[in-house]
């Protein structure tokens, strides 16, 4: 702080920066806190680490990944102007830049450098710009390895192992004079190809072959493989130094070279700014939100049918998790959907903790009892909650169908779905359509440029086997599902989701609720047995009907159809014939059609006239003549039915196949209990145990709040301090080994006693060594308050807190010297 000459390391760059800096810095990086690091020196050294500075890289914009690896192609320092000209060019451009490029990247670069410097990656003076060494050996070539930038190594390090013979060869046909030096002739040759004027006179000579070859080089990859005879132009491009030997096999373009034909640009194309998000179309924004309102409410609907559909047990889980190809297509033709937006549907209840397994020996998935509690809530206060667990959820429907990286299908509600950056691409892909004016929808096709242009190097999900850009798939899974959700109406975001986004779910619900029609509590009956609903029913409503009548389409309307099964139904569940025609004249906006009275009053009329028990199971009937048709019928061979009485049959078949069995041939017959009563089959709801929703697996360490930054901060600038205080000499008792400088300080127990008293009075501060419990030595600053008991309390500098020590463990103390604790 206040330093007056340039650092000499990234420590000592770091140990410049104000506390807010290396806040940044931390907010940037968080796994440089995990653990907090004890000094500034501890924290430069991880800063510097392979698997951080990737991580760092990885969370680059475009424009700032070029800058840094333009930088690993020039020397290191390299001045401003360098960096500069390596992204502008020399100003001999072939027509592939515009006026302006060089314009925008002049005031693109400071802000580049910024980001470098605030994330630790580039330190230095803009007259001494340093990359990290550890960025430098990524992003930078090798004698084997091209950098991203499609450059190759520099001609002294593609000839560092070239015998001086070879050298003077090339020099004498670059018409270079001879020297016995290799350095001296490496020199020589590199100032030949850097040397605007002879290098265009050189390459004025070449044969029209030869710069085919280097045009073919010249952007990457610059390697080549030769034979053991090369045609003319590549033996000439050999001969004059362009094209240096790697092997036997493989030869390289030298980066001096190769920037000289690119004109000095280490990219073919920069991109210093960001494309924009262009629109496809421009709606009105009442037509928007009144479009993503009714898909809202239709999600809302599709999970409750999903949940209802699975309320008495749903479909088994697969050994390795998830649901089988068979039982999602089930699900998918019940819920009359294709089978990945079934998939998506039955990953969003199970992210927001509707659904889950039931943990039984015979495990299924099952409504969590979370869901009850959902199911009562007003439908914008439903949607908010899905909407909110979507937001959340690393799960990704979108895989399902896929294969993991050992080849393996990935199943819906399966364990390998998990993707830790589908949180941040939803957030981000919203906040773009977010920043366009209401009503507008995106191209998809420049939000994905977009999103490659703001993480260029996050793409491929390498743990997952996934070998395209994830980034981008997420995308567009988003933007379908934001449809689906109701997130977005006709391609635009919605102004719910804007409040959503911004002010949370309680804000987005108010918005929605006018949009949602109020629930009806009432249908119209129609003269064909069908009875259709204008919107939204009540709960009682909608529950009672469901079980009285079949959905025969959605939408806007729903029409149901009643048919005998669908009344049987209702009167299996308890209801009797008078209570389905009081319920009916109570919520029929129309008079009760004489058609469906006869209906019901028909299969009531035989509703139980059949009696199965357990015999296996048993049919009872005081008609003789009815049973003596039922035995006489083919049908009911597979049943295996024999009579026991008159009024009595037998069969071999349990009570519920007897059941079915007899229903499919055309009769009604009632389950009965042991005493002779008949049995109401309501549908049983089955819960699992009370269960919490799926926790999303997180991208790196969590970003820290400004709390835990500011401990941070202090915790470091401490340890710092007291790692690099000025201290006094102890005088050393007599043969008694020199310290050696940074080691601990030694002293005798008398003497720490003595100095830690003496600094409790007068009130100042001592650098102490230190040895904890487990044995591990440290070095502190403390400001000694009471010695007693044999420990000592006093304030921790380095741990910024009141800590009490026992004496035995100071392993010596020393004052800090008079400029120290000025």
């Amino acid at each position: 702080m206040g330093m007056t000459t340039p650092p000499r390391t990234l420590a000592e760059a770091l140990r410049a920066r104000d506390d807010e800096s290396l806040a940044g810095l931390l907010r940037a990086r968080p796994d440089l806190l995990n653990p907090v690091p004890g000094d500034i020196t501890q924290l430069a050294t991880r800063a510097g680490t392979r698997a951080s500075v990737v991580r760092a890289l990885e969370h680059l914009d475009r424009f700032s990944l070029q800058t840094a690896e333009a930088l690993a192609v020039a020397a290191d320092p390299a001045p401003y102007e360098t960096l500069l000209g390596l992204l502008t060019g020399d100003g001999r451009d072939d027509g592939e830049h515009r006026d302006d490029a060089g314009a925008a990247i002049s005031d693109a670069l400071p802000g580049a450098l910024a980001t470098l410097r605030e994330q630790a990656l580039v330190w230095g003076e803009d007259e001494r710009l340093r990359l990290v060494r550890t960025a430098r050996e990524i992003l930078a070539p090798s004698p084997q390895h091209a950098s991203p930038t499609g450059l190759g190594p520099t001609v002294a390090e593609a000839t560092s192992g070239m015998s001086p013979g070879r050298l003077q060869e090339i020099l004498a046909a670059a018409g270079l004079p001879a020297t016995h030096d290799p350095v001296s002739a490496v020199t020589a040759l590199a100032a030949l190809f850097t040397d605007r004027a002879r290098m265009g006179e050189l390459l004025d000579s070449a044969p029209a072959e030869a710069l085919s070859v280097l045009d073919r080089l010249v952007w990457g990859p610059p390697y080549g493989e030769v034979t053991p005879n090369p045609t003319p132009p590549v033996k000439w491009l050999r001969d004059h130094g362009l094209l240096l030997p790697v092997s036997t096999r493989t030869v390289v373009l030298p980066r001096e070279a190769a920037l000289h034909l690119r004109a000095g640009r280490a990219h073919r194309v920069p991109e210093p700014r960001p494309p924009a998000v262009e629109a496809v179309a421009n709606r009105d924004p009442q037509a928007v939100d009144s479009a993503a309102a009714g898909q809202a409410l239709l999600a809302v609907n599709t999970v409750e049918e999903l949940l209802k559909n699975w309320n008495g047990g749903g479909p088994p889980i697969l050994r390795a998790g998830g649901l089988s190809v068979r039982e999602l297509k089930r699900t998918a033709t019940a819920l009359e959907v294709p089978e990945p937006v079934a998939a998506f549907w039955a990953e969003l209840a199970f992210a927001a903790g509707l659904l889950a397994s039931d943990g039984e020996a015979d495990e299924r998935y099952a409504p969590t009892p979370a869901y009850d509690d959902w199911a009562e809530l007003p439908a914008q206060d439903r949607w908010a909650h899905l909407a909110t667990a979507w937001l959340a959820a690393t799960r990704t429907s979108g895989l399902v169908g896929g294969q993991d990286a050992k080849g393996r299908a990935l199943s819906a509600l399966g364990p390998e779905l998990d993707r830790s950056a589908a949180p941040e691409v939803r957030h981000r892909v919203l906040a773009l359509l977010a920043a366009l004016e209401p009503g507008t929808a995106p191209d998809p096709e420049t939000v994905l440029a977009r999103l490659r242009w703001e993480r260029p190097l996050r793409g491929a999900s390498v743990s997952a086997g996934d070998t395209t850009d994830l980034r981008s798939r997420i995308a567009l899974w988003t933007l379908n599902e934001s449809e689906l959700l109701g997130i977005t109406g006709r391609g635009a975001l919605a102004t719910h989701t804007r409040a959503l986004l911004d002010a949370g779910p309680a804000e987005a619900a108010a918005l929605l609720a006018p949009l949602i029609p109020e629930p009806l509590d009432h249908v119209l009956l129609q003269a064909d047995l069908t009875a259709v609903a204008p919107g939204p029913l009540e709960r009682p409503l909608a529950d009672m009907l469901s079980a009285l009548a079949d959905i025969e389409s959605k939408g806007g309307a729903t029409v149901y159809r009643f048919t005998p099964g669908s009344v049987r139904r209702a009167l299996d569940a308890g209801q009797s014939a008078a209570d389905l025609h009081a319920f009916l004249a109570a919520h029929s906006r129309t008079p009760v059609p004489q058609p469906l009275s006869y209906l019901i009053d028909d299969v009531a009329r035989r509703h139980g006239h059949l009696r199965i028990g357990a015999a296996s199971s048993y049919v009872r009937c005081d008609d003789e003549a009815v049973l003596n048709e039922i035995l006489a019928d083919k049908r009911s061979v597979t049943l295996r039915l024999r009579r026991l009485a008159p009024t009595a049959l037998a069969a071999q078949v349990d009570p519920a196949s007897l059941l079915e069995g007899l229903r499919e041939m055309g009769y009604a017959p009632a389950a009965e209990s042991a005493e002779g009563d008949v049995l109401i089959t309501r549908a049983g709801a089955r819960r699992t145990p009370p269960r919490t929703a799926p926790v999303p697996v997180p991208e790196g360490p969590p970003v820290p709040d400004a709390t835990l930054l500011g401990a941070a901060v202090r915790a470091i600038r401490a340890g710092d301090t007291a790692a690099t205080v000025v201290r006094k000499d102890a005088p050393e008792a007599p043969g008694a080994p020199a310290t050696a400088p940074g080691s601990l300080p030694r002293t005798t127990s008398a003497e720490t006693l003595a100095t830690v008293q003496a600094a409790a009075m007068t009130g100042s501060a001592l650098w102490i060594g230190y040895v904890n419990a487990d044995g591990a030595a440290s070095q502190r600053v403390i400001a000694p308050v009471r010695v007693e008991g044999g420990f000592v309390t006093a304030y921790d500098h380095t741990a910024d807190e009141v800590r009490t020590y026992p004496l035995h463990r100071i392993t010596g103390v020393a004052e800090l010297a008079d400029d120290a604790t000025a």
